[in-house]
């Protein structure tokens, strides 16, 4: 159900400030992203009685004051940077300024049919650790690189030592992250599940348990397209297409790619007939 004859807000993430709009009624107002600020915001809020609030997702600078609004009860509506620029384009919105974006996101959010279920609150410091163990990962893949191009018997050896340093790193940071994860019991029987899908191993399955949390929970089909592996149409008139993946999150297809490769060449059946059929290329 629309919002549009209800107040809503819309804030504006910048590093330093907040720019806040009330849409309809465009009150508008800037605060330092901060604590303090966090904090004057939530009292502005409820004196103008707002229920739901638009954020639009940017680099994580929005999740301080996310969680200060879903803390008191308020509906938070997180907006991917293409919803915006689509609702401004839809508008014919134009101009461009942080004061304009927050409204502008306030009245998109007012707009939204439904707003989704807040994230388990306990998977964001698994994501913020998982995020730093594929940033070792790529640190460890650029080392071995580098080692591959150097000749000098020195800097060769220094190489070396990086990458079985960054090797014990990525090794204890895995562990860590599964032990501190499988204190709790319902994560870790889903872990359990997870893993119990023929080729898929212990990183792979903590990237899809902290990274899509809805799984068992919508369609199959709605899980690919959240992930960006469902195939969509791109048909008008006489015009056939070929059918495209896009979109959705990089990070769980890239673990799912990781996995599903190696499985379709060696260890799961499925897949391998999969992969079999999709080679054949039509008479």
């Amino acid at each position: 159900m629309s919002l549009s004859t209800t107040q809503t807000a819309g804030i504006d993430i910048g590093k330093a400030y907040l720019d806040i709009a009330l849409y309809p009624s465009g009150a508008a107002l800037r605060l330092a992203n901060d604590s303090e600020g966090h904090g004057r915001l939530l009292h502005w809020l409820i004196e103008h009685d707002i229920a739901r609030v638009g954020l639009e997702a940017s680099g994580g600078y929005e999740r301080g004051v996310a969680e200060v609004l879903r803390d008191a009860g308020l509906e938070v509506a997180l907006l991917q940077p293409r919803q915006v620029r689509a609702f401004a384009v839809f508008r014919l919105r134009r101009a461009k300024n942080d004061r304009l974006d927050a409204q502008l996101i306030a009245h998109c959010t007012a707009e939204l049919d439904s707003v989704r279920s807040a994230p388990d609150p306990r998977l964001a410091p698994f994501a913020e650790h998982l995020r730093l163990i594929k940033q070792i990962e790529a640190d460890l893949a650029r080392s071995k690189t580098r080692n591959e191009a150097y000749r000098c018997p020195r800097l060769k050896r220094w190489l070396a030592q990086e990458t079985t340093r960054l090797e014990r790193r990525l090794k204890a940071e895995l562990l860590l992250l599964t032990k501190t994860l499988s204190a709790a019991p319902d994560l870790l029987h889903r872990l359990t599940l997870i893993e119990s899908v023929e080729g898929v191993g212990r990183r792979t399955a903590l990237s899809l348990l902290i990274l899509m949390p809805e799984l068992g929970h919508l369609t199959r089909a709605e899980i690919a397209s959240l992930a960006g592996l469902a195939p969509f149409d791109h048909e008008s008139g006489k015009h056939c297409g070929q059918r495209r993946i896009a979109g959705g999150r990089h990070r769980v297809r890239r673990s799912l790619y990781a996995a599903s490769l190696a499985a379709s060449f060696r260890w799961n059946a499925s897949l391998k007939a999969l992969y079999q059929r999709l080679r054949v290329v039509a008479p």
